[in-house]
Formats: structure tokens, sequence, C-alpha cells
């Protein structure tokens, strides 16, 4: 079989799922007539669809490429133990926050901060979420085309300079998000649920199926057994020093990624944050026909994830055997692209597709339910206010606009973020997607708890003095002030350094804290808590 031919049958595979996903993306565009439609798919999605686009949406291109990398420069399972924070995350979420934004049968979540505190509030949660998830998402949608940037070295058979990477990643990103816009503008919340099926059905298919061909080119179950039983491959890690003073072993726990600690507490807060106040999954949530259905949904994706990381940081393990059994001149230097790397040069044709397939299957399920969430919270929390008479018609049209709008701004994020890891090659992009929300998740969470743990405290300008705090405590935590000053080749402040560093597991726990104490200072005024019982 020719070289032409293998290409083919590849690319035919990729077109597939491509005429799949926009074929029941477009499908749905003729029964969106107003918001709750285009948004919430008209609270009628079966539990077992939500779940599924849940998974998809949390698993993006960076998980699918990055947790494999972080497998195979660690080789270790302590990645792995975030997923005990998720899980209990999810089950608070699913019994404190999912009931009281059904009882109050909101679109956009921070309509439940305009209830209890006021417009103010829900105003400045809304603009946070905003930014950060174009940032986020943004700094996500690079990673697809991580697999393009590879393929031009094969097919080019040389490295390509920093400008030739620059424009492979560009074409890709524009390509990827544009055809996720426009099956999310058109067939809103549900084409974002029911192309995250395929979408999440191709993705693990395929990782399922790089398994079996690195166990098959290792040698067999029986040379991988007796590597993971000659090998001490950690799934937990404590983080700290037998004998050390206790503030010491703080100091290093609070300055570790993946600890038991940053498991069982920072993953706990983080999910709280990204599970309870984050418009692009509550809305997928809030899809589903009652609060017990969607509780079931959310819970039953924290315990999926146990496995999805172990799949995942497994082919990141077999990858590194196989690459020390098979050495290789020409592996990339970035632990995220080897994986991209091994689909392109050793997986069989057809399942080369599949996983290629896979990757942007990845990207575009966390991208169109983000695109879909940033266009409903734009909607909700800033144009419907601001319009006396409300038109349907109008309105749906004014989402459909802002789809593509942010998927402009997610394209430039993409960029930058692909231009700093082109000139910064040794970075590694799980703490660069999961820290950007780091910064000022915590202060969504702490309105939240304020919120939903307490009637009487909060006010709008409370909330917003404490949110702003919380931001700063996070910033001095992780050095940031610093880090800007050095980059821009200014002297740091010499005070700032005796602040002990924080990693990103931990955050959300102390920008949240720090809002929620600063927000019980403030009592809630009357005709907010008049509101409350009113709405309620």
């Amino acid at each position: 079989m020719s070289l032409d031919l293998f290409f083919f049958i590849d690319l035919a595979v990729i077109a597939l799922y491509f005429v799949s996903v926009i074929y029941v993306g477009l499908k749905f565009g003729e029964r969106e007539n107003n918001l709750e439609d285009f948004s919430l798919g008209g609270r009628s999605i079966p539990w077992w669809a939500v779940l599924a686009s849940i998974i998809a949406a949390e698993t993006s291109a960076a998980t699918f490429l990055g947790a494999p990398g972080e497998g195979y420069g660690l080789v270790s399972y302590t990645y792995l133990q975030i997923a005990i924070g998720t899980v209990i995350g999810r089950i608070i979420v699913a019994y404190l926050f999912i009931k009281p934004f059904f009882d109050y049968n909101v679109y956009s979540v921070y309509e439940f901060l305009n209830v209890r505190f006021g417009e103010g509030t829900r105003t400045a949660a809304s603009a946070t979420f905003l930014v950060t998830r174009v940032l986020a998402s943004g700094a996500r949608l690079y990673v697809a085309a991580i697999v393009l940037a590879v393929g031009f070295v094969l097919l080019t058979g040389s490295h390509p300079t920093a400008g030739q990477q620059l424009a492979v990643y560009l074409s890709s990103i524009i390509f990827i998000t544009l055809v996720t816009a426009l099956y999310t503008s058109v067939g809103g919340i549900k084409a974002v649920v029911w192309t995250d099926c395929i979408q999440s059905t191709v993705m693990f298919g395929g990782a399922l199926a790089a398994i079996a061909v690195l166990i098959q080119n290792i040698g067999g179950m029986g040379a991988v057994s007796e590597f993971y039983r000659t090998h001490n491959i950690p799934f937990i890690t404590l983080g700290t020093t037998d004998g050390a003073p206790l503030w010491q072993n703080i100091k290093t726990i609070l300055s570790s990624e993946y600890t038991l600690y940053a498991a069982l507490i920072g993953s706990t807060f983080t999910t709280l944050a990204t599970h309870g106040t984050d418009q692009d999954m509550v809305q997928r949530m809030l899809t589903a026909t009652d609060y017990k259905k969607s509780r079931l949904s959310l819970v039953l994706s924290g315990l999926a994830d146990l496995p999805i990381g172990f799949i995942f940081l497994t082919i990141g393990i077999l990858l590194h055997l196989y690459y020390q059994i098979n050495p290789d001149p020409s592996l990339p230097q970035k632990n995220t692209e080897v994986f991209a790397y091994f689909i392109l040069t050793k997986m069989p044709v057809g399942l080369r597709g599949l996983l290629v397939a896979g990757i942007f299957a990845t990207c575009m399920g966390s991208l169109s339910a983000a695109l879909n969430a940033l266009a409903t919270s734009y909607t909700r929390d800033f144009y419907q206010p601001s319009q006396k008479v409300q038109d349907d018609a109008k309105t749906v049209a004014v989402a459909r606009k802002y789809t593509f709008i942010f998927a402009i701004l997610m394209i430039i994020v993409a960029s930058a973020t692909a231009y700093f890891v082109i000139h910064h090659p040794s970075s590694r992009i799980i703490p660069i997607v999961l820290g950007i929300f780091g910064y000022t998740y915590g202060s969504l969470l702490g309105v939240f708890l304020l919120g939903l743990l307490t009637k009487t405290r909060g006010n709008d300008r409370g909330n917003l003095i404490a949110m702003i705090v919380g931001a700063i405590v996070v910033a001095l935590l992780t050095g940031l002030p610093n880090q800007i000053l050095e980059t821009a080749g200014l002297a740091p402040i010499e005070a700032l350094k005796a602040i002990p560093e924080i990693e990103f597991p931990w955050r959300i726990m102390f920008g949240s804290l720090t809002t929620l104490a600063i927000g019980l200072m403030f009592k809630t005024k009357a005709e907010s808590l008049n509101q409350a019982e009113t709405s309620n």
C-alpha cells in the first residue's frame, strides 16, 4: 500500500469525523427559537448525554496530549491524585449548588448572585468569567495544533523555524475555531451536548487503541508487567520530608503541584469553582430535566475522572518505556509533543486518523461548550438587562453573533500561547492551562459560597472589595508582581520574595477563603433579602 493511500485513508477518517460533527451540530439549528432553547436546550437533555458532555468538556486537548506528557516526563501517576478532590468537590457542588440554580430558574449562573446580592455582584462575576474563560480556553485551543506542528516536521524532514511553526499553529487554530463556532452558533447547547457524545466516543476509542498498539510494540503484556514490577511508579505523594520542621513541610506542600494534600484540599476547592461557578460547566448541568438528574450526571462524571486520568497517564508511561526500548533521535523535546509524534509515526493506518480526530474532538468539545457559555453569559447578563423590550429572535441573534466574537478573541489568545510555547519549549501546558483561572476563580467561588452558606451577609460593595482582595492575595502568593517586573526588565521587589509561593492547585482555595472572609464583614441590604425571598 502506497504512502498516498495511507494518507488518503487517515484523511478520510478525519473528514468523516468533521462531517458527522458538523451535520449533528447544524441539525439542531432549526429548533432554537428562544434563549432557553439556545442556552438550555429546553431543559430536556437526558442525564447520560449531560454526563458525556461534561466529560468531553473537561477532557480537553490539553488532557489528551498534556496528561500523556505528564506521564512520559514524570513516569508516575501522581497527577491522578487530583481526581480525588474532583470527586469530593463534585459531590459538594451536586448537593449545595445545583438545586438553588434550578429553583431560581437561572440561564446564566450569575443570575443567582443578582437575586442574592444585586446587579453589581452579578456583573462583576460574569465579567470575571468572560475574561478568564477566554484566556483559559484560548490557551487550551493551541494544543490541538501540536499534531499538525509535529506532522510538518515529518513531512518536510527538517525542524521548522519559529515562524513556520507559528504559521502551522495559526492555520490549525483558525480552522478548528471557525468550524466549531459555526455549528455552536447555529445549534446552541443541543449541538454542544450531542456533538460532545460523538467526540467522547472518538476520544476514548482512540486512547484505548493507542494503549493497545503501545503494548504490542513494547512486547506484549509480559514486558509491560515486568516494567511496572521493577519500577517504583508512584500514585501518591505526600510532599513532606520526615523530620523536617512543620513550617518547612507546609511550604513544600503549598509549592508542590501533585501531592495528596493538594488532591484532598486544593483540588476540592478548584472543582467547587470550575463545576459550581463557571458558566461553561454549569450550563450543561442546567440542561437536565431536573436537579436530581443533574446531580447524577455531575457525580458520575467525577467518578469517571479516575479511569480517564489513568488511561492518559498510562499512555505517557508506556511511551516512556517504548522510547527506552526504541530510542529515536527525532523525538520531540517537548513532552506534550511526544504522543502526537507517536501517533503520526507509529500508529497503524486508520487508527492514526482516529487518533488525530480524537485530538480535534477533545479540542472542539471543550471549545464549543465555552463558546456557548460565553455567548449565553454575555447575552443574559449584559445584553438582556439593557433592553426594555425583550425580543426572542433578536436575543438569539445576539447570542449567535457573540459566539463568533468570542471565537475571534480565543484565536488571538491561542496564537499568543503558541508563540509563548514556541519560544519556551520546556514549558508544561497542564500547569499553564490550570493556572490561568486560579487567579480569578477563587474570588468567584468566594462570593458564591457567601451567597449559598449565608442568608444575611454580603452586598455589592463588599463583594467587589472582597473579590479584588482575593485576586490580589493569590497574585502575591504566586509571585506574580515580581514575575511581571522581571519580564519587563525591572528589578524585583525584595520584600515580596519573603512571601511563600504556592502552586496552581492551591490558588483557588486561598482566593476563595480570602473573598469569603472579607465578604462576611458586610451585611446584605434589605431589598436584596426581600428579592431573594420573593424569587425562591
